[in-house]
């Protein structure tokens, strides 16, 4: 525990009024003010580094780009493999792990160990793993890596411990599970098939031991050739050459009869009796045509023969559809009798699995299920009902339903609004799902005793958001939101239009959402915002429309004329620009050339629309096209439930709304808010023609062409932050245009010139990575790559004016000792975005001795403005009586762009902000009870004995972040966060009962810093940042908790607080359960004693050493596992684990010695029979001689 003490006794003085104080950090600078200045600040800070550590939680969503499947029948859980190497293990809800192989190598089979808590994995790169799941967080025990040979195909029989293992060349291998080591023993593939055949038979596709005997394995070739190898004998019993490519094969479980699918989209029915050609033959989608030949057909890639005791067979098998009707979805066809069922796919089918009562392949298989695979979901068929209904999947699988584009995560919600939500939600779900209970069932997961409330949200670029709740890391959807319900469909546009068309014009860029009061806002692509408010009735209400004109020139001289049309302030009591209802766009609003002026980019509805109960529409801000060009994208939101105002900003300027009053306070440029008081010295310049743009998302202009028509722009505000591309609009064309007429920058509301919704979860750039320990070269680079256009500096145009801040504020400021040319432009930049904002109670001006409501700006060169105003308090003269805005005035500077506001009182605590009482607005009215707004945390006289002292204001930008004492504007603390890198997210977050800044770095890098001291708790490389997806989707929440879009369909949550590290063992759930192995079916003594040599099958003595030799060390490589202190503290996890192995163990052993017991008897009775035999022979011979014998 530290004390940080700030004397602010002799504050030097400065020039009055919107000048920047010296932001030096041993020193405090400000003006000497008649409000009550503290004379030391006594913060006790309570955080250490020790209260921090980062690690992974859980991974939610859809395993992306699978490639296997597996089930373990017993235990019941379903493990999914991956192309980029990781694994999904799936129980009952709650009972979710991720794992994720080394090496990233594609995930080609799994196998479970049956019963044994262990999982064996063949990946691309020709490794075999063996995974341990007997503990919470599974881990690899044994890796084998063969060295001359591709692996193909693997098979595990059941209580087994040799693993078969086909390779590419044809050969296969033994490998014992147990020490993962290689067997001597070798199928070759020239021993395999006659020696008269000429042909390779091609790679092992198949490999299967007989139902019948074990000692017998069936060997699937991709050419059709199928041998059953005697493994006792090490010779063929019989080979099969079928002219058609093999890509499965399934049993009968009585061992007699196999059936194989083929390449021609057929499948054929093998006898084990006359295997020179199959006793049955058929094409189950191929139609025999008008010429009397059969329709050619897709490969049938997988089948399987499921028999049923009650019923007939199950033949479930995918693909096989004729070729000639094109367009067909992808299917699942169930054969059962001579019903034929046809389910099509939404996706394409990667793997399916027929789940079955028992793990013995000998038995009646009485399937039950059908588990499907799909490129982008995972659904399980009922076989029990005769119309194949499918279960409801409990596991979150469709975050990706629409490409996610935007997230936001709040921890530590009221506790109502998550049964509120869900009971919303419910009343729109689907029906039709089977009524029984999901089967994979397996696990056991128990809710934490420190769990909360925890919401995330997800917007789309279909323009819907989803509410999740992600309380005790599990993650279930509660409400779906549609804010396109709120627009007209868009028409279908012709010619030039058509190119301007936005694919997705309602995607979502970013949610402003208030548990509290329950506003939510939405930000959309089109440079629109929805208001909605929640009520639990429905109501016939139509949709306000607002349409602001935010489209400033700073590069042109502005001429009185043109200062006329963006007003800096509203005068008390104006409404300038006024607020109307949405209208269509008049003839003259668009030329025929395709100019559109002061129109909206999408139409809102402007009738009566009937609301279901939730969130309901209430208000619609657009931004207006403007001299042909459109608006630019929002880059930053606040609302305030307690104010009723709403504050956007983008590359232009800065509005400010009174959504009770539905009018507009403020529409002003960046430029306008400073008046006189502008720290930069901005030139004016000429106007240029614009040029069509015709790079696409990744293309890179290097002409001398672009660099005149690009110096405009700058990457100081970019879609990282959730900014548009550029901070200010592109020179406009005031000169008098050529025979070709005006020709357009963009096609879409101030992007780039890629028309499909720039969405978090389809971002695959690969970004280039630099050989230092910064993941880019700079900041612009990678924008640079991001948004596929061309960023050029003012260090290459040397036309920018010199700071007019004093000389060592702008030492602080310049990025020349850290950063190239390139990225030092982005502090000289002359374009001014508004980056971030945030409502607050604070103190407006330096001499004002109580808090008032304020606006806090900031902007993309580092600048902090502070907006004071004055809002009524009384509610009635809320509705009527105007909110007035003052003049504002420049707080302090940093380095980069503004990201994050966040305000404590002093003694480190942090403020919240005010907020309103949830009311609902549709609820009927009560006489006795009028309805009167709830306020929290507004009122001054409720603070009166706090605001005296100030108050903290902590302030993060892309490079630095500073403390600031208010209302004296002394800047207490200031770090230096990064020199090589910049962040890309920041936030105050409370943890452990006091608060930190949290700021995660394009370089990877999670970082903490104490407030208010600013002292670096903890800085981890964690996540190096391959692609925009992260930088776009990664967000902080209170109780040390993070996420991320980790792939375009699965959410990665993180935790960097040590707390919850330490108690996550508890939280995630058991994979393995103690669970007695089913017993097999009694076989009857005959066949059991006489013809049962199945059972009796002693592979250790087949495959072992002794017997089979030692394989060559050139073939494989067995690396032993990493097993870590963190992996012998998870094996060890606690009595009940120890106490559930050593039960398993001993019910193996009581197995064990039950079957000894068995044996022993048998040789008892046969020893029995013996003497009996014996004794009767010596009876008869007894009184013989031996010449009679």
């Amino acid at each position: 525990m530290k004390k940080f003490r700030k004397v602010l006794d002799g504050l030097t003085t400065s020039s009055p009024g919107g000048t920047i104080g010296s932001p030096s950090s041993g020193s405090a600078a400000g003006t000497p003010t008649s409000a009550p200045t503290p004379k030391e600040i006594d913060v006790q800070e309570t955080l250490v580094s020790e209260n921090f550590q980062l690690c992974k939680t859980v991974r939610h969503g859809f395993p992306y780009q699978p490639t296997a499947l597996a089930f373990d029948p017993v235990q019941k859980i379903l493990a999914v493999g991956s192309r980029t190497g990781g694994i999904r293990i799936l129980g009952r809800p709650g009972v979710d792990c991720y794992c994720q192989h080394e090496s990233g190598a594609a995930v080609l089979q799994l196998q479970f160990l049956i019963n044994e808590g262990a999982l064996v994995t063949a990946c691309a790169d020709d490794t075999l793993h063996l995974w341990n799941l007997r503990q919470r967080r599974p881990a690899v025990l044994h890796s084998l890596k063969f060295n001359r040979e591709r692996i193909t195909f693997c098979h595990l029989p059941f209580m087994s411990k040799w693993l078969y293992v086909g390779t590419e060349r044809g050969n296969t291998h033994i490998v014992n599970i147990e020490s993962f080591v290689l067997s001597g023993y070798v199928i070759m593939w020239n021993k395999a098939i006659e020696l008269a055949t000429k042909t390779h038979p091609g790679p092992v596709v198949h490999l299967s031991d007989s139902p019948k005997d074990e000692g017998k394995l069936l060997i699937g070739f991709e050419s059709g050739t199928i041998v059953q190898w005697d493994l006792r004998g090490k010779k063929a019993d019989f080979r099969i050459y079928y002219d058609e490519a093999i890509h499965s094969v399934s049993w009968h479980h009585e061992g007699k009869q196999f059936m194989c699918s083929h390449s021609d989209g057929s499948l054929s029915m093998w006898n084990l009796r006359n295997t020179t050609k199959p006793f049955q033959v058929t094409f189950p989608h191929g139609k025999i045509q008008k010429d009397g030949r059969k329709e050619s057909c897709k490969p049938i890639l997988k089948v399987e023969f499921k028999t049923s005791r009650n019923s007939e067979p199950f033949v479930i098998f995918s693909g096989g559809l004729s070729y000639d009707k094109a367009g067909r979805r992808p299917t699942l066809t169930i054969m059962h009798g001579k019903a034929i069922t046809v389910l099509e796919m939404d996706h394409p089918i990667v793997e399916f699995m027929a789940l079955c009562e028992t793990p013995y392949n000998n038995e009646v298989q009485e399937p039950y299920a059908v588990v499907v695979l799909l490129e982008k979901d995972l659904i399980v068929v009922d076989l029990t009902q005769s119309n194949f209904p499918v279960f409801e999947n409990p596991y979150p699988m469709d975050i990706h339903e629409s490409p996610v584009t935007c997230t936001a995560y709040f921890a530590d919600c009221p506790p109502d609004i998550i049964p509120i939500l869900y009971s919303m939600g419910a009343k729109h779900k689907k029906t039709g799902y089977s009524h029984k209970e999901w089967p994979v069932a397996g696990g056991l997961w128990t809710l934490g005793s420190n769990t909360y409330p925890e919401i995330i949200l997800t917007g789309h670029a279909d323009g819907s958001i989803k509410f999740w709740d992600a309380s005790a890391i599990t993650l279930q959807m509660l409400y779906k939101l549609k804010t396109s319900k709120a627009f007209e469909k868009p028409k279908p546009a012709e010619g030039r239009a058509a190119e301007m068309v936005e694919e997705d014009p309602f995607a979502v860029q970013m949610v402003s959402w208030c548990p509290h009061s329950r506003i939510f806002c939405v930000v959309g692509i089109s440079a629109h915002i929805i208001l909605y408010r929640f009520s639990k009735y429905e109501a016939n209400a139509q949709i306000v429309s607002l349409e602001v004109r935010l489209q400033c020139e700073t590069e042109d001289m502005v001429t009185p004329s043109e200062s006329e049309n963006h007003p800096c302030f509203s005068e008390a009591g104006s409404r300038s620009p006024q607020a109307h209802h949405q209208h269509p766009a008049s003839p003259g609003s668009a030329t025929p050339e395709g100019n559109r002026d002061s129109v909206p980019c999408i139409k809102v509805k402007d009738r009566m629309v009937r609301v279901p109960p939730g969130y309901q529409a209430e208000l619609v801000i657009q931004l207006l096209w403007a001299d042909g060009e459109p608006p630019q994208q929002i880059t930053s939101l606040d609302i305030n439930s307690a104010y009723g105002l709403l504050a956007l900003g983008n590359c232009n300027g800065l509005a400010v709304v009174d959504y009770l009053q539905k009018t507009i306070l403020l529409c002003a440029s960046t430029l306008d808010l400073y008046g006189a008081a502008d720290p930069y010295q901005r030139l004016t310049r000429s106007p240029r023609r614009n040029r069509q743009s015709t790079s696409g998302l990744t293309e890179l202009s290097d002409n001398q062409q672009s660099v005149d028509m690009e110096r405009s722009k700058s990457p100081t505000s970019d879609h990282v932050n959730g900014h548009c591309t550029s901070p200010t609009s592109q020179a406009k064309p005031r000169v008098p245009m050529g025979p070709e007429g005006p020709r357009l920058t963009r096609r879409g509301p101030g992007r780039p010139p890629f028309r499909k919704a720039q969405s978090a979860a389809c971002m695959e750039v690969s970004l280039p990575v630099s050989h230092t320990e910064v993941g880019y070269a700079s900041r612009r680079a990678m924008l640079q790559q991001f948004h596929g256009v061309t960023m050029y500096s003012h260090d290459e145009h040397p036309t920018s004016a010199p700071y007019c801040w004093s000389e060592r504020e702008s030492r602080e400021n310049s990025f020349s000792r850290s950063r190239s040319s390139s990225v030092c432009s982005i502090d000289r930049d002359t374009k001014e975005a508004v980056t971030t904002l945030q409502f607050g109670e604070s103190y407006g001006r330096k001499g004002d001795a109580m808090p008032t409501p304020c606006l806090w700006v900031g902007t993309s060169l580092g600048v902090v403005l502070l907006i004071p105003m004055s809002i009524p308090t009384d509610q009635e003269e809320r509705m009527d009586e105007p909110v007035t805005i003052g003049p504002s005035g420049t707080v302090l500077m940093l380095k980069g762009s503004v990201l994050r506001f966040s305000f404590l009182d002093c003694t480190g605590a942090l403020i919240q902000s005010p907020h309103e009482v949830w009311r609902d607005p549709n609820a009927p009215e009560d006489p006795e009870r009028p309805r009167r707004r709830k306020l929290v945390n507004f009122s001054p006289s409720s603070s009166q004995d706090n605001c005296g002292e100030g108050h903290l204001a902590v302030v993060c930008s892309e490079k630095q972040a500073k403390v600031v004492l208010m209302p004296s504007q002394s800047c207490l603390f200031v770090h230096n966060i990064t020199e090589s890198s910049f962040v890309l997210r920041a936030d105050v977050v409370s943890l452990c009962s006091s608060v930190c800044l949290a700021c995660f770095c394009a370089n990877g890098h999670v970082m903490t810093l104490s407030l208010p001291s600013l002292r670096p708790l903890m800085d981890v490389n964690y996540l190096p940042l391959t692609d925009m997806r992260i930088a776009r989707t990664f967000c902080f929440t209170n109780g040390g908790q993070a996420l991320y879009l980790s792939s375009p369909t699965e959410i990665q949550r993180i935790t960097y607080s040590q707390e919850m590290c330490d108690n996550l063992q508890e939280m995630l759930g058991e994979l393995f359960t103690p669970i007695e192995t089913p017993e097999a079916q009694n076989r009857g003594f005959l066949k059991g004693f006489f013809g049962g040599n199945s059972h009796n099958f002693d592979r250790e003595e087949l495959f072992g050493e002794a017997s089979a030799g030692k394989a060559s060390r050139s073939l494989a490589q067995h690396i032993p596992g990493q097993v870590g202190m963190e992996g012998m503290k998870v094996a060890a996890s606690g009595v009940m684990g120890d106490l559930a192995r050593a039960r398993v163990a001993l019910d193996e052993r009581g197995q064990r010695l039950g079957e000894l017991e068995d044996r022993t008897a048998l040789m008892m009775t046969s020893a029995e029979t013996f003497s009996k035999h014996a004794h009767e022979l010596m009876l008869k011979c007894k009184d013989k001689k031996w010449y009679q014998l």
